[in-house]
């Protein structure tokens, strides 16, 4: 990496006195749109994982919820680029990968397959071969890469290494449908906002007030995405009672 980019600043007080105006001006899109979106998502996200589903504020929420977790995740996934921040760029990838193959996941025809799900499938096995490769340079360089252990390294390794075996599962199927199909969207969207969630909570806690630092709350409000994860998987799952409205499937 050249000296520019790895002196690209990462927020406005790292801009240099007689930084050009074009250097400003990008910083604070990119900030803006990276934090605008991020934002966006947490809220339309938590509301779409509350309210009824397959209903027209599902939907709409769910829109939204894509939509800005995929502005959240090119301009986080650029910014990190300019300044080499390897987890970040990953976890970028990886969150606009999630929401964008849940989306297709119900907009794609039951029991169905294309060319957008067989090439997003080589996105998680990219990003394992990443993080397994910066796991084993941690483990060279006695045990830690920027800050991070290996087993980190290797830990995300092993995740997005399952969302590319799961991927290969249903393209080797030709597609799935029913109870399969409406599962392998609920926990990829609320994968995505966990990953928002948990970004902003927990590795962002220097921009709230400081008597929320170390908050319990914070814990919870990170890993609640997981928690309503397993609620509506398994509603889904015990009976038709207790399934969403069918209308899901043509959201």
């Amino acid at each position: 990496m050249n000296a520019t980019m790895s002196a690209f600043p990462q927020s406005l007080s790292h801009l240099p006195a007689d930084a050009p105006w074009w250097m400003l001006a990008a910083v604070v899109a990119a900030l803006a749109l990276h934090i605008g979106g991020g934002s966006l998502a947490i809220l339309s996200g938590y509301g779409a994982v509350t309210v009824r589903k397959g209903e027209a504020l599902h939907r709409r929420l769910g829109k939204l919820f894509v939509g800005a977790m995929l502005v959240m995740a090119v301009f986080g996934t650029g910014l990190s680029i300019l300044i080499a921040q390897r987890g970040n760029i990953a976890g970028g990838v990886l969150a606009g990968y999630l929401v964008a193959t849940a989306w297709m996941t119900v907009r794609r025809g039951e029991g169905t397959i294309g060319r957008f799900e067989k090439v997003a499938a080589l996105v998680p096995a990219g990003v394992s071969l990443l993080f397994l490769a910066w796991g084993i340079q941690a483990t060279m360089n006695g045990g830690k890469l920027e800050g991070y252990g290996s087993p980190l390294y290797y830990a995300f390794a092993g995740i997005a290494a399952l969302f590319a075996a799961l991927d290969l599962k249903v393209i080797l199927a030709g597609g799935i449908a029913g109870v399969q199909r409406i599962s392998r969207h609920l926990w990829r969207m609320c994968f995505a906002l966990f990953f928002a969630a948990g970004s902003f909570f927990l590795g962002q806690q220097k921009v709230m007030p400081a008597f929320l630092h170390g908050s319990p709350v914070l814990v919870v409000l990170a890993v609640a995405p997981l928690v309503l994860m397993i609620f509506w998987l398994i509603r889904v799952r015990i009976g038709t009672a207790f399934r969403p409205n069918r209308k899901l499937l043509a959201a």
